[in-house]
């Protein structure tokens, strides 16, 4: 079965102006089913205040230059340090199950480089210069809300390569305009990275991810932006 995918697709048109325009496509193969453990979680109670908290952001885990509000503790605030990348890593790891949980992030906070995915607990936090940190060796998977790629130990691919577009229906002259909030689906049963915009299932971002212990993860650049992190729930395979 295939699925619609509705959303915003930006192109340059001939005089180098972007332009917008509505994209619906239908979709198919392996990739783009939504699995139905997804449909079974999002349809129970989401996780309980207590929960959330357990899945927020880790105030120990972090580079220097961000910090977790004291007044919203799924939320973390980075300082505006100039050639900086800075990253930090969710409170829970996981190992199996089905994991959800929505990210939210300003557009107009993400700057040149915003990368939202997952991380073992020695994907590194921080780095001089601009850079997708986030995906940059083999300890962390993003993808990049701006440029629609897709980084996995991205310092180690060949330069004649370009790493993988996201979503992959996307042509080579078009992006896709990403709205405040999206949703990260980690399937460690299933060994899987997917994401979900406006209710809409993107596809299979990564796989082979079985065997592992993921933390949520985020890269920033900009100065004074604050991105929030909300668990939705979890499900283990019965």
């Amino acid at each position: 079965m295939g699925q619609k995918i509705s959303g915003s697709i930006k192109s340059v048109d001939v005089r180098g102006e972007p332009s917008y325009r509505p994209v619906r496509r239908e979709l198919r193969g392996p990739d783009f089913c939504r699995p139905p453990r997804l449909d079974l979680l999002l349809d129970m109670p989401s996780a309980s205040p207590d929960a959330q908290l357990r899945h927020a952001w880790n105030p120990d885990d972090r580079s220097l230059n961000v910090f977790v509000k004291e007044d919203d503790k799924q939320t973390f605030h980075r300082h505006p340090v100039a050639q900086s990348t800075d990253c930090i890593r969710g409170r829970a790891g996981y190992t199996r199950g089905l994991h959800v949980w929505r990210i939210h992030w300003p557009a107009r906070q993400r700057g040149t480089h915003a990368v939202v995915g997952v991380g073992t607990a020695e994907a590194p936090l921080h780095s001089v210069g601009y850079t997708a940190l986030v995906g940059s060796d083999s300890e962390s998977w993003g993808w990049d809300l701006g440029r629609n790629r897709l980084y996995h130990d991205s310092k180690n691919r060949p330069a004649s390569t370009s790493p993988p577009t996201y979503p992959c229906f996307l042509e080579e002259d078009e992006s896709f305009v990403l709205p405040d909030s999206l949703t990260v689906i980690l399937d460690m049963d299933e060994g899987t990275l997917s994401f979900m915009v406006d209710e809409q299932y993107l596809g299979v971002a990564f796989r082979g991810l079985k065997g592992k212990r993921l933390y949520p993860i985020v890269s920033a650049v900009w100065g004074h932006c604050e991105v929030s992190i909300r668990y939705v729930n979890g499900l283990d395979r019965k």
